[in-house]
């Protein structure tokens, strides 16, 4: 079948069938635009499912609506996108946006390889992806209008939010692995809410695959010291402060 017909077919589920989940008509048009199968196999690139490819998880359509729907993108923001992966959601921001405002990172190098690649063979070649930890954002490319980030932290780096416009927006999955939700954060700190999600950890340097092995990393360091929090019981807690760890 014609991909732009089953691209048509696609949104009309998303706005329809699954839930009706779509309901913004500027994330609906550009959906109808971007070419997926240029992003994953063609036998499964209309289905809404999530795969993977390279050991990156592939957003299903329907999360990706609800990603872009939260962040409402508009034609001309500045927009970076924090874990890239195939490139699919940067280049529906683009189809929004213009791919020239879309700036992209990723912390395996591979990814940003492949992003490129994809990007360029589906008509989004002016979007910039770097390898980059998202952690620290891309400074020299702020203030940005709009951050979306497709990995959980349990807040947002402080880096990115720095890096927001005054009217920016910040949106990604907040909370620990077994219970995330969705939201929006403005430059001043308000968070709106949308709803439960689960998202792989945002990585530091030194976690993604392939790296240089590290002993621990900060992330970690906390993460032990709560774990060691929780298996005290009595007076440990009384004198002990483990906000500091």
């Amino acid at each position: 079948m014609d991909p732009a017909t089953l691209r048509d077919d696609m949104v009309e589920g998303l706005a329809h069938e699954t839930k009706g989940v779509l309901d913004s008509e500027r994330v609906g048009l550009a959906m109808r635009a971007v070419p997926r199968h240029e992003f994953v196999d063609e036998r499964v690139a209309y289905e809404d499912r999530t795969c993977e490819v390279d050991g990156t998880t592939v957003l299903s359509p329907s999360l990706v609506t609800t990603l872009l729907q939260a962040l409402d993108p508009r034609d001309g923001d500045d927009t970076l996108v924090v874990g890239v992966g195939v490139g699919y959601t940067a280049a529906v921001c683009a189809e929004i946006v213009g791919a020239e405002h879309v700036h992209a990172v990723d912390i395996s190098r591979p990814m940003v390889y492949r992003a490129r690649e994809n990007l360029a063979e589906a008509g989004y070649g002016a979007v910039l992806v770097d390898h980059r930890d998202g952690t620290r954002g891309l400074p020299e490319y702020a203030p940005f209008d709009r951050i979306l980030v497709e990995a959980a932290a349990v807040r947002p780096p402080e880096a990115l939010r720095s890096q927001l416009s005054p009217d920016g927006r910040l949106v990604m999955p907040r909370g620990s692995p077994g219970e995330q939700s969705l939201v929006a954060v403005s430059a001043d700190g308000e968070a709106e809410r949308f709803g439960p999600v689960r998202f792989r950890p945002l990585l530091l340097d030194g976690e993604q695959t392939g790296a240089p092995e590290r002993n621990r990393t900060h992330r970690e360091d906390r993460e032990f010291a709560e774990r060691s929090a929780d298996r005290r019981h009595g007076w440990e807690h009384e004198w002990i402060d483990w906000d500091r760890y």
